[in-house]
């Protein structure tokens, strides 16, 4: 009787395993990076909240995500600024239908700033963002970093060799510049930032245009990766 009792009892935790595998099952896994330097006023900051939300809430987002062979993602979103200073605003957590997208963009509505000022440090950005890819629930699908700024890195470690060390083990970064401080700062950010299998970078002249330039990238993003093999 007991070792009857032990086999369903074992055979239950496998079902349950299992689950929670295929619930975990995700086309892509996201870190979203903003801008919080010293650059970022506290309008254009919460313009770019602003923004994500918009995007989350934009039907073809929604229809990117769900479009992919498990119809989910895994999203976690942090701010930055010099050396030493990330803060995690929003930890992982799986988008998969409307109402978990949804709820995603209200929470980025009303989120506050937790980074105030600081240097322009890309290069420790990038290391912080490898790193909560291991607090991920989300498995398998690709790994991506999602950076948006409006300068050039400027303290801590060398953007470049963050960037190569990222992609190295399989992580692919993109990226938003804003012009609207260095107009130049595509070309840097395709140069040093972006890097890894179907990286871009794309430009959105202000924080005003952040907003439409971010569903774009989002759903490129999410498109792209539901398309690879």
């Amino acid at each position: 009787m007991r070792l009857r009792s032990a086999i369903i009892a074992a055979f239950l935790v496998c079902i349950g395993a299992a689950r929670a595998q295929e619930q975990s099952a995700v086309d892509v896994q996201l870190v979203l990076a903003i801008d919080s330097s010293s650059s970022v006023t506290m309008d254009e900051y919460y313009l770019q909240l602003e923004g994500y939300s918009a995007a989350f809430k934009h039907p073809d987002l929604l229809k990117a995500i769900q479009s992919g062979p498990q119809r989910a993602v895994a999203v976690a979103l942090f701010e930055w600024s010099g050396p030493n200073r990330q803060t995690v605003n929003f930890g992982w957590r799986i988008l998969r239908d409307e109402a978990s997208v949804k709820a995603f963009a209200d929470e980025l509505a009303l989120a506050p700033r937790l980074v105030l000022g600081g240097e322009t440090a890309i290069g420790d950005a990038i290391d912080f963002a490898v790193k909560l890819f291991d607090e991920s629930p989300g498995a398998g699908g690709r790994r991506v970093i999602d950076i948006s700024g409006d300068g050039v890195s400027n303290r801590g470690r060398d953007v470049s060799v963050a960037r190569d060390d990222a992609v190295f083990v399989g992580i692919t970064i993109n990226g938003v510049a804003i012009l609207n401080e260095e107009p130049r700062l595509e070309a840097y950010y395709k140069a040093f930032v972006v890097g890894g299998s179907g990286s871009f970078a794309l430009a959105a002249r202000d924080y005003e245009d952040f907003r439409e330039v971010i569903v774009k990238k989002l759903v490129r993003e999410v498109t792209t990766i539901a398309a690879a093999p």
